[in-house]
């Protein structure tokens, strides 16, 4: 898996998910299995099968937030500069066809949120705006063409 740029925020976050799953899911599933696994004959126990396919998908998911984790990088945001977009930059964006004007903050894939305007940095928008300076177009394919978006702002 490749490595993933994170605020310590965002870190934090992933951490107290995969103690909620661990501590509480994971307990309650276990649970579902033996209540389930005492109502007798396994082998027509619909509840015992939906319950052992439950806890794979919890083991599953538990163990993908892991791996996010170990190759998780933390951004020092004290070296985070405003000239150029970068990771966590705050991008106002003005289409320059419609003159609608928009703004994200691009984070890390396991961040975005995109009610929050925040743009994962592997989206095509972020990856067109990554490095542009203010004033500068970024032209961006998107499936129905190319947009043009000028840097009207970069903040932190």
């Amino acid at each position: 898996m490749a490595v993933s740029y994170m605020t310590e925020e965002g870190y934090k976050k992933l951490v107290e998910e995969v103690n909620r799953l661990e501590s509480i899911e994971r307990p309650a599933i276990s649970r579902q299995i033996a209540e389930a696994r005492d109502k007798g004959d396994l082998s027509e126990n619909a509840e015992y099968d939906a319950a052992k396919e439950a806890q794979g998908m919890l083991e599953m998911k538990i163990s993908q937030l892991k791996t996010i984790m170990a190759n998780a990088r933390l951004i020092d945001e004290s070296k985070l500069k405003t000239d150029s977009v970068q990771i966590l930059s705050k991008v106002k964006i003005r289409n320059t066809k419609t003159k609608q004007e928009m703004t994200y903050t691009i984070v890390s894939e396991s961040e975005a949120n995109l009610k929050q305007q925040k743009l994962s940095v592997t989206t095509p928008i972020a990856k067109g705006l990554m490095g542009k300076k203010l004033g500068d177009i970024a032209e961006i394919t998107t499936p129905n063409g190319i947009i043009q978006f000028e840097i009207v702002d970069i903040s932190l």
